[in-house]
């Protein structure tokens, strides 16, 4: 699917949002500058927040809570990170009982990725963005877009 502009990446997040549900992950990939905080703003905008939404670089997790969205969602950006284990101190699986993920650089866990996590990648190309999806079962049934 190609995303033309930063308001199609968003607009695609944000049908995302609206249909995560308690347990999903998302996985963003892409470079530097793909839109991959672009996209995640759009899916929190889904989940039904209104606030800005700033990259998690730094702070490595956002937390977002009701009543700002509909469910609890973890903004989590891995780049900084230096090994794949580092990853354990921030206990991202606790979400996913009553929440979902949305992850920045997951090829930072290497094999510690999650299975039935939803992978989406963003590559730049001169009409916008590629976004290309790896859709497990759990979407298959919401995956329409």
């Amino acid at each position: 699917m190609i995303l033309t502009d930063e308001a199609a990446t968003e607009a695609y997040g944000h049908r995302i949002g609206s249909m995560i549900v308690a347990g999903d992950i998302v996985l963003l990939s892409g470079d530097l500058g793909a839109g991959k905080t672009c996209l995640a703003r759009g899916i929190l905008t889904g989940a039904g927040y209104t606030g800005d939404v700033p990259s998690p670089s730094f702070a490595l997790v956002i937390p977002y809570d009701p009543p700002t969205v509909r469910l609890p969602v973890w903004h989590v950006d891995l780049y900084r990170l230096d090994r794949p284990q580092d990853a354990e101190q921030l206990a991202l699986d606790e979400i996913l009982s009553d929440g979902a993920l949305i992850v920045e650089w997951p090829e930072r866990l290497a094999e510690r990725l999650w299975p039935e996590a939803l992978a989406l990648r963003l590559d730049p190309n001169r009409d916008g963005r590629i976004l290309t999806a790896a859709v497990p079962p759990s979407w298959s049934a919401r995956w329409s877009l």
